[in-house]
């Protein structure tokens, strides 16, 4: 029962402090628990708390205490700018603020317990002026978060090895605010001759406004007709710092295992799968056009449409991961782990349908009778699987201090090509550090520090993006 009250309470805590972040090894954080992540989130095979839930489970057999239990702030603080010819915008969205707490017991060869973590995501705010608006005159903005509540179970059969997994709950929320040129827009629509090179739109409302703009323009007939479209708005954001507008649920699941090989070396390896989300989806939403014609007097015209929007099949990848701990003396720990994420699985595209809302419940729907129809939307990403190198260490300077460093090296997975930048994922390296304070016999704390040299990409259309930043986790522990 005890348990349950836990898990209850910390599943709650979860649903609404789990807020977004912009993570560093892909949509990954680079490291889970501050006692990793200042290790360059090595974590395979040594006891790192209750972050093992996030990284491999199978360590929380090596805790020595009874109880554990963590409660911790991370801050990622990205910097980003988008960069054209003759242009640039700096990115305002540059501090995310991620909470996690765990608890973990020990009964007997068994370990349990229940924890909420931040899984990560990307986020970006442009100014309504710059030129990522593309004319709109609003800003545009993109938040993308996953959340996990976590229940591991671990077994020691003896003092060489530790096996475990854990049940995942696991909920996702994205803001999306996202402007298009005419001409970005007409390039997705092979009805207006697009080449669909970056990406595809299609759907009964885009065979409408195919209809528009291929109607003969002397006499139109009668029939609403277009010459020009100035710009496109796609819409679903709310000001909430925590839950993103669409949202969508669903389950995953981890396996981990450690080996003891002498008093001195322990090896350790993990699987998390792939999540099982439904689509993200929200009634919130609106699409926008900007558009001149005779059906339009000539004159610039915004044809506002709301209606819902369902994100399609998007998922967290699957991970390998091993790794090797080596504990020199009583002072050194050295530790090294190779990952593989599976991003090439997930994301190949980035699709959405928008579906407008009925000319019965909204008049908006009127125009050029797009009530009730559909526009499909898949924007091209073809991500690379990332390979992950993490080495660190960990020095135990006196009692109560320990000193940590490490390194985290990374290919990008975002190809140039397609980079965007409301999603510029593109971090490879990372330098990391912290300390371990030892309150008590039975309390301390854990901070890291991550720094993020700056990355450059450009993508097809002559877009670069600049990308450098930190990130920093504070936690306090509670063993007994």
């Amino acid at each position: 029962m005890r348990i349950n009250r836990i898990a209850a309470s910390l599943f709650s805590l979860g649903m609404v402090a789990s807020p977004f972040a912009f993570a560093t090894n892909g949509m990954n954080l680079e490291g889970y628990g501050p006692v990793a992540e200042a290790m360059g989130g090595a974590s395979m095979a040594y006891d790192n708390g209750t972050a093992a839930v996030m990284n491999n489970p199978a360590t929380l057999g090596l805790m020595k205490e009874d109880v554990h239990f963590d409660a911790a702030l991370g801050v990622l603080a990205p910097s980003i700018k988008a960069k054209m010819p003759g242009a640039s915008a700096d990115s305002s969205a540059t501090a995310f603020y991620m909470p996690a707490v765990g608890y973990a017991r020990k009964s007997g060869q068994w370990v349990y317990g229940a924890a909420v973590f931040s899984q990560g995501g990307m986020g970006t705010e442009y100014d309504s002026n710059s030129f990522m608006a593309a004319g709109t005159g609003e800003k545009v903005r993109s938040e993308v978060g996953v959340g996990r509540f976590i229940v591991p179970l671990v077994y020691k059969p003896n003092d060489q090895v530790t096996v475990g997994g854990s049940l995942d709950f696991v909920w996702a929320g994205m803001d999306l605010k996202m402007a298009l040129s005419g001409a970005q827009f007409g390039d997705m629509v092979a009805g207006l001759g697009g080449t669909q090179t970056y990406g595809a739109v299609s759907g009964s409302m885009a065979d409408t406004l195919v209809g528009a703009f291929t109607v003969p323009q002397a006499a139109c007939g009668g029939v609403p007709c277009l010459s020009t479209m100035n710009w496109a708005r796609v819409d679903f954001s709310n000001s909430s710092a925590f839950t993103g507008q669409a949202k969508g649920n669903g389950s995953a699941f981890k396996l981990g295992g450690t080996y003891k090989v002498n008093e001195q070396l322990t090896l350790g390896a993990t699987f998390h799968s792939k999540t099982s989300l439904g689509d993200l989806t929200t009634t919130g939403a609106s699409m926008a056009m900007n558009v001149t014609g005779p059906a339009t007097m000539g004159t610039p015209t915004t044809i506002t449409v709301n209606g819902s929007v369902a994100v399609k099949n998007f998922q967290w990848p699957q991970t390998f991961a091993f790794g090797a701990a080596y504990q020199a003396n009583d002072q050194l720990l050295l530790v090294a782990d190779f990952k593989r994420i599976g991003w090439k699985d997930v994301m190949k595209n980035f699709s959405m349908t928008f579906t407008a809302n009925s000319a019965q419940d909204d008049p908006s729907a009127t125009a050029f009778g797009l009530g009730g129809q559909v526009v499909n939307m898949s924007l091209n990403q073809n991500w690379d699987d990332q390979n992950v190198i993490q080495l660190g260490g960990a020095y135990k300077s006196s009692d109560a201090l320990t000193l940590r460093a490490g390194l985290n090296m990374a290919n990008n997975p975002v190809p140039d090509k397609y980079m965007h930048p409301l999603f510029p994922a593109i971090a490879k390296n990372h330098l990391t550090l912290g300390a371990g304070y030892a309150i008590s016999s039975n309390s301390k704390v854990d901070f890291s520090y991550v720094y993020v040299p700056t990355v450059t990409a450009t993508n097809g259309s002559g877009i670069s993006v600049d990308f450098a930043g930190y990130s920093a986790q504070l936690l306090y522990a509670y063993m007994y």
